[in-house]
């Protein structure tokens, strides 16, 4: 079973570099402006939209995911071995921190890990805290990706038609899922055939955690495909599901905001 989530105490004396990944959906420049403000000491900044996305692609959701080369760019600029022990934070409770691990997991990175209890756990721990620039110097990896990890639209299309037998989890809110509200999107609801599980039931207190509410939900034995609207909250969901061992998972990164734009959707509760 693999160990994601790790509380800050515990990191205290290991060798780590560690990723800040603290962003706002609300405003785009915050989690920038923050990390200029100070962040843990040696830490890089990722930020969702600039590094984390690539918003150049047309009708691919809100967040597209990067493609390889551009992935790999930033690896090696950041500096980053294969065999780093790699920590990510953001400001806890928050979905940034598992996109950054998503997609380094993607990359085949190895030992990728995510502060359970963000930054102001790493703060109570006792790292230090500066505004200090901070620069790496390039690396060089031949990157082992994780195709299997990654659906597009059209694999989605076909699991919707029947054609592969796989389970497709929506981690938004329920009330998103069935068509009451939808904030974001230009139509409410969800895609067929999909089951709901609240991506938030795995955040308390600022902190983000596996927990046993998931497997009511979904079952280790199936292939699960987790989507939310633009693909990033549905990383803590894939987190959560890595650490609770389900070895049958993929993200469908284009997400709820480019399904919809291309296909119809469903409302109320799937039976």
């Amino acid at each position: 079973m693999a160990k994601v989530f790790v509380a800050a105490q515990d990191l205290v004396n290991e060798d780590i570099v560690l990723i800040d990944a603290r962003y706002n959906l609300a405003d785009q420049e915050e989690g920038r402006q923050l990390y200029n403000n100070g962040h843990i000491d040696e830490a890089l900044h990722w930020d969702l939209t600039q590094d984390l996305s690539d918003r150049n692609k047309e009708q691919s959701g809100r967040h597209p995911m990067p493609e390889k080369q551009q992935l790999q760019a930033l690896f090696q600029r950041s500096g980053l071995q294969l065999e780093d022990a790699i920590v990510i934070y953001d400001q806890g409770g928050a979905p940034f921190a598992t996109r950054a691990y998503y997609l380094l997991t993607y990359a085949g990175f190895p030992n990728v890990r995510v502060v359970e209890d963000g930054m102001n756990g790493l703060l109570a721990a006792g790292f230090e805290f500066n505004a200090k620039k901070v620069e790496k110097h390039p690396t060089k990896l031949n990157l082992n990706w994780q195709d299997d990890l990654y659906v597009n639209l059209a694999y989605v299309k076909e699991v919707t038609e029947g054609q592969h037998d796989k389970v497709l989890l929506d981690a938004r809110a329920h009330n998103r899922y069935i068509g009451l509200v939808e904030p974001m999107d230009p139509i409410a609801g969800h895609i067929p055939g999909a089951r709901n599980f609240d991506w938030e039931q795995l955040a308390k207190e600022g902190r983000l955690f596996a927990n046993d509410a998931l497997q009511k939900v979904v079952n280790p034995a199936e292939k699960i495909i987790v989507y939310c609207g633009s693909g990033v909250s549905a990383s803590p969901v894939f987190a959560a599901l890595t650490e609770l061992g389900y070895e049958h998972i993929q993200l469908y990164t284009g997400s709820y905001s480019e399904w919809v734009a291309h296909y119809p959707i469903a409302t109320g509760e799937e039976r």
